[in-house]
This record gives C-alpha cells, sequence and structure tokens, in this order.
C-alpha cells in the first residue's frame, strides 16, 4: 500500500491535471499496452508532431505522478519543498497563459488493478492506442484476461467521436471493438487490418544493419516507408500506431512517411551500439518481459552475421507465469542458432539448470552471478562482427553489461538507459 504522503500527492496533481485540461481542451492520444508503449508514443509524437503543436511523456513519466506532471509542463519536485512551490507557481501560469500544446501525447503505465479508472478520473482521450495484452505485471493482476480487463478501461472511456486504434494481431486486443461506440482503425501485418504492413526488408550499409523498409497499405493505397534509425522489424506495429494517429487528425501519407523517417528508439530499446572489438550490441535492457524477449531475440536471428551471443538477465513481476516464462524464453534461445547464451539472475539461472537436468546440452549456455563476471567474460569471447543482444528487466541493471563492452564506454551516457547521477549512484540490489 502507498504511504499517505504519495496518496494525498496523487490527489493534488490530478486536480491541478484536471483543471488544466479543462482550461486548454486539447485533443489526448492516450496509449496502453503489455509491451510497445513507448515505441508507439515515439512514433505517434513523430507523426504529429510535423504539423501541430505537441507535448509527450518525458523520461518515465507514465503513472500516477508523472502523468500529471506532463500535463502541467514540469518535472517532479523530487523532496525539494521550494521546487513543489515552483511547480505550484507554474501551474498557475499555464492556466492563466495561452500557448498551450495542441495535442497530448500520453503513455499510460497499469501496475495494478484500478490503475486506467485513475487516469480516466481526469483524462478524457479522443484517441486510445492499444498495442498488445501479455503477461507483464502479472505479479498484481493474477492473469492475462485481468490485465485485458484494465486495458480495456481505456477504450470503454471513449466519446462515441473519438477513435480506437488496435492491433489487429492481437486477439485481445481486437476484441476492445466491442467496448466502445468510437470509430475503430485497426493495424497490423494482417490483410483485414485498416492500416498494414508487408515487405519487411532490413537495410545494410558496408554489411552493418543501417534501419528497416517496408510497404504501408492504407484504403487501396500503398507507400513505402523507412524507418532509417530503426532495428527490430516489430516497431513496425509501432510506426502503424503512427501512421493511424495521423490519419485520424487528415495528415496525408506522404507526410506521415517523411515524417517517420527519423523517428529513432529510445536508449535501452533495441539500439544498435558499437561494442569493444569491432562487435555490435542490441541494447535492449531498459526493460523485459516474455513476448519482448522473444521479439529481440528474432530480431537478433534475422540478422546477417557469423555469430549471435545472447545475454539474458531475469524478467520480473511475472507472478505464477515467472518459471514457464523463464523457460518458454530459454529453449527458444537454445533452439536457435544462438552461439552462446550467458544468464544473469536467480530466475534464469534455475529455468537454465532445468533445462540441463532435463537433458539440454550445457555447450552454449554461461551461468555467471554479477554484471562484472559476464562483462569479463564476454571481454574474452567477443570477435569481430559478433552480434550481442543484452536484454533484462529494469530491476537487474543490464545497462551495466552494456557500458562494459562498449567500444567507447566515454559514450555511456548518451547512448545507455538509466545514466543519471541518481541512478548511477543506486547501489544494484539483486532481486
Amino acid at each position: 500500500m502507498k504511504p499517505k504522503k504519495i496518496l494525498f500527492l496523487e490527489k493534488i496533481l490530478r486536480l491541478m491535471a484536471l483543471a488544466v485540461l479543462r482550461r486548454h481542451k486539447p485533443s489526448v492520444v492516450a496509449i496502453t499496452g503489455s509491451v510497445g508503449k513507448t515505441s508507439a508514443k515515439d512514433a505517434i509524437f513523430q507523426v504529429l508532431s510535423a504539423k501541430f503543436s505537441v507535448r509527450e511523456n518525458q523520461k518515465n513519466y507514465n503513472n500516477e505522478i508523472g502523468i500529471p506532471l506532463t500535463i502541467i509542463g514540469t518535472e517532479s519536485g523530487g523532496r525539494n519543498i521550494f521546487s513543489w512551490l515552483w511547480i505550484f507557481l507554474k501551474w498557475i501560469l499555464v492556466l492563466i497563459l495561452p500557448g498551450y500544446p495542441k495535442i497530448l501525447v500520453l503513455e499510460l503505465g497499469i501496475d495494478r488493478p484500478g490503475d486506467m479508472a485513475h487516469f480516466m478520473s481526469f483524462i478524457e482521450p479522443m484517441i486510445a492506442v492499444v498495442t498488445n495484452v501479455s503477461a507483464s505485471h502479472l505479479e498484481f493482476f493474477t492473469t492475462v484476461e485481468k490485465i485485458a480487463k484494465e486495458k480495456r478501461v481505456l477504450v470503454k472511456s471513449l466519446p462515441d467521436s473519438g477513435f480506437a486504434v488496435l492491433n489487429v494481431d492481437d486477439e485481445r486486443v481486437f476484441q476492445m471493438k466491442k467496448s466502445t461506440k468510437a470509430a475503430v482503425l485497426t493495424f497490423g501485418f494482417a490483410q483485414s487490418a485498416t492500416i498494414n504492413a508487408s515487405n519487411i526488408n532490413y537495410i545494410y550499409q558496408e554489411n552493418v544493419p543501417d534501419g528497416i523498409s517496408f510497404k504501408l497499405n492504407y484504403a487501396g493505397k500503398n507507400i513505402p516507408i523507412r524507418l532509417k534509425n530503426i532495428l527490430a522489424g516489430h516497431y513496425v506495429y509501432a510506426a502503424l500506431a503512427g501512421v493511424a494517429t495521423g490519419i485520424v487528425f487528415k495528415m496525408n501519407l506522404v507526410e506521415i512517411a517523411q515524417a517517420l523517417e527519423d523517428l529513432q528508439s529510445p536508449t535501452g530499446r533495441m539500439n544498435l551500439v558499437a561494442g569493444s572489438g569491432g562487435s555490435y550490441i542490441i541494447d535492449d535492457t531498459y526493460n523485459a518481459s516474455p513476448i519482448s524477449t522473444l521479439a529481440a531475440l528474432e530480431t537478433l536471428l534475422q540478422l546477417q552475421t557469423q555469430r549471435r551471443i545472447a545475454v539474458l538477465g531475469d524478467m520480473l513481476e511475472l507472478g505464477d507465469q515467472s518459471q514457464a516464462g523463464h523457460l518458454e524464453v530459454l529453449k527458444k534461445v537454445l533452439q536457435s542458432n544462438v552461439d552462446f547464451l550467458f544468464v544473469m539472475g536467480d530466475r534464469m539461472e534455475a529455468a537454465a539448470k532445468q533445462l540441463i537436468a532435463e537433458g539440454t546440452s550445457a555447450e552454449k549456455i554461461i551461468i555467471l552471478g554479477s554484471h562484472q563476471e559476464i562483462t569479463l567474460a564476454l571481454q574474452k569471447t567477443i570477435k569481430s562482427g559478433d552480434f550481442i543482444l543484452v536484454k533484462g528487466s529494469q530491476g537487474m541493471r543490464m545497462e551495466k553489461i552494456v557500458e562494459g563492452i562498449l567500444a567507447n564506454p566515454a559514450e555511456a551516457e548518451k547512448l545507455l538507459c538509466r545514466q543519471s547521477k541518481q541512478w548511477k549512484e543506486k547501489p544494484y540490489v539483486k532481486p
């Protein structure tokens, strides 16, 4: 249960945000999903900001405190009372002065039952985007269906004049169309989608991945889309969500395609960075769940290279599905053409040992207990041209491993997630 001070702060910020929204009446694009929320948010912002005045969540401001702060247009005051007084003064100015953004693009983080209802108590979305529903945060929801029910609250909250933008390839998401009278636009790879993608290809420059391209199909029109800064094929879903939202705001496909060319993935989310010894690191260390880890693995397997290395940390908040989730991921890795598998964390280690006990060859598996041990082992293993996927939940702090094998460690602050002074000083505690 949250401390009373936090609950009081959330209540005050909710009222302040509500006042701002009623004063300026921006169009709100609200995004939810088990994975892919941030990439969808980024793509939508990239598209809409090419033509409109738009504000999006910054940092990890997607919770009960971060969302109101985003609406007000300020950062947290932390434990500094004077900073909170400044936030209050800024709120007054925001209420008085013109010039507020025309559109808010808000990623809504849902951790516990009731979170979405709390957001909908002060946010009135015009567009609801749902990326997918999968086994994340099961610790508090216990079943995937309960997660779907929580996210469905967003779609139910749409006015009849609103728009639901739903992933047609996820059946639980697609069925949310029955929960609203708003217009429904679907996106995905299925030909039945309102907006669909086909012909996905990797673009290479001197044998190094330099983005992906695909064909966009909408209303009988076909247009090529190039995501020149994107490595992961599953980012196409984010791009399609951006296309759908741009269409709602009456942007043409050429405008949308041009805007998406400059889309970039945030730090720690499927970024390709130069590794030591002429290697390449796929940095996906921001967070992890079974579905996102399998998607990252799929990208690793599709890349043209001689050797592939996976470095995986525990996936947290999976509740009763933790053992099954870790086993599923490791089985997929070991059945693939990954050359080495490094694992860290009690859950990954237990799954690896169970598979070995059941007869799986231990030849590829290296079980180590710390970031430093894995870093040293990688430094001895890496060869020029290797592709190394590093992934794990936030609590595993897998970015420490990426930092240890960067070609230029001095670039860590620019390239990696969790590089603020606060995070750097925070000691790693084994979850």
